[in-house]
């Protein structure tokens, strides 16, 4: 249970994030496409690309137009690899859908919501990103599956709940991809 008594562990079935919303981390050759975010929620951190999902449109619809809007990139057979669920003390619910892909068109550039890098997998800056992201990429990047639950209070986990492999999409609310 978190030690925190604002916060408690919702009925996850039943619970209705504020937010819904996407990330997508392309890798190639040993290399992850990394952001530094400019603004908005998580604004200075790092990241992957992604965003809110907008009306009628699918996670999968959404994860691509955020590629497209904040890196002028069209990421190739995105794969979802994972689903995030956030309660946060100082911040909306959020509920995530996570994306990997290893091929894009167009150039990664610079624009005003985000600075792309390109990053050895084994330098992932952890210390510079969300404190969840070190419980699963490295997952997700060698292809697993999973679902993590997390309560934050600021900016630090209070609980978590993570599982990986075939068991984790049964868990997952999402959207049929």
């Amino acid at each position: 249970m978190p030690s925190n008594p604002e916060l408690v562990v919702p009925d996850w079935p039943s619970w209705e994030p504020e937010i819904h919303a996407t990330l997508m981390f392309v890798h190639r050759e040993g290399r992850v496409l990394l952001i530094e975010k400019l603004r908005g929620i998580g604004e200075g951190k790092i990241n992957g690309p992604g965003g809110k999902i907008d009306p009628g449109e699918s996670p999968e619809e959404c994860v691509v137009r955020e590629c497209q809007e904040e890196l002028h990139i069209t990421c190739l057979n995105p794969i979802k690899r994972g689903e995030l669920w956030f309660v946060m003390s100082d911040l909306p619910d959020i509920h995530c859908h996570v994306y990997t892909a290893t091929e894009f068109e167009g150039c990664p550039t610079a624009t005003d919501e985000a600075i792309p890098y390109w990053c050895a997998i084994d330098e992932i800056p952890f210390e510079r990103m969300w404190e969840d992201d070190s419980y699963w990429l490295r997952q997700a990047l060698d292809g697993e599956s999973f679902d993590g639950r997390f309560l934050f209070t600021a900016e630090k986990i209070i609980w978590d709940d993570i599982i990986f492999g075939e068991e984790a999409p049964k868990r997952w609310r999402g959207f049929a991809d």
